[in-house]
């Protein structure tokens, strides 16, 4: 475990270097979404082509797709997802309207929150000194915590699929707390959504994946408060006979 995280870190700094001084949404804005994409890959995030907007549609042939320009093109994406740098150029370039997913559980999970409570939880663990990793907040309001994976236990029953939290067609079902482990997906930074709204890094890959547990206390906690408020705001708003 400590030479894989050698290696990680060793690469981390090469992404760093290379991110000097630059915020990754403006490396975007001058053409830089191949370099973004490479940067992730580089950091051992696993990518496979997505849809992406066609006007307020989505770019795949499905009727009323459930999940516009936010999920990967192929049935085989699980396999197809890569780090491999000639491949994901060759993608890119290609078909360069493109979104990229990443597969979870591989590599790495990913916590995703609503983006009210995520915004909180980031300043907490932060002024805490809690080393948070790479964040991605989408224009649809949810913010992602990109974490170590749990890996896979020797016992493998142990281990649940990312079902049985929420899969990525029903993720309306669960507006709290998502933990996108293995058989997961989540769209990876710079992604177009319809209505003009993106996914971008507020930090970027090159930040070093963190032990997720070590964000849960505090992501649950402000998505408990969210909930409650927005509890509140509902039955505020309810008709109240006088």
């Amino acid at each position: 475990m400590s030479a894989e995280f050698g290696r990680r870190s060793g690469a981390q700094g090469r992404i760093s270097q290379w991110l000097r001084g630059r915020r990754p949404k403006e490396i975007a804005d001058d053409g830089g979404r191949e370099g973004l994409l490479l940067a992730a890959a580089a950091a051992g995030l696993p990518l496979a082509q997505a849809a992406y907007p066609s006007g307020y549609r989505c770019s795949c042939d499905r009727v009323g797709c459930p999940t516009p320009a936010r999920h990967p093109v192929s049935f085989a994406w699980q396999t197809q997802s890569t780090t491999d740098r000639a491949q994901i150029e060759r993608w890119v370039r290609h078909q360069p309207q493109a979104n990229f997913i990443t597969a979870t559980g591989m590599v790495h999970d990913v916590l995703d929150v609503p983006v009210d409570a995520g915004r909180e939880a980031l300043e907490r663990l932060l002024a805490s000194g809690v080393e948070v990793g790479p964040v991605a907040e989408s224009g649809d309001g949810r913010m992602f915590f990109f974490t170590l994976t749990r890996g896979t236990p020797e016992d493998e029953d142990e281990w649940w699929p990312c079902e049985l939290d929420s899969h990525p067609e029903t993720t309306d079902e669960h507006p709290g707390l998502r933990w996108h482990c293995r058989g997961s997906y989540v769209l990876v930074p710079p992604a177009q959504l319809p209505g003009d709204l993106s996914v971008d890094w507020l930090r970027g890959p090159e930040h070093p994946l963190p032990d997720p547990l070590s964000l849960l206390e505090a992501l649950t906690d402000a998505c408990a408060r969210y909930a409650g408020e927005n509890e509140s705001d509902q039955l505020a708003a309810w008709p109240h006979r006088g």
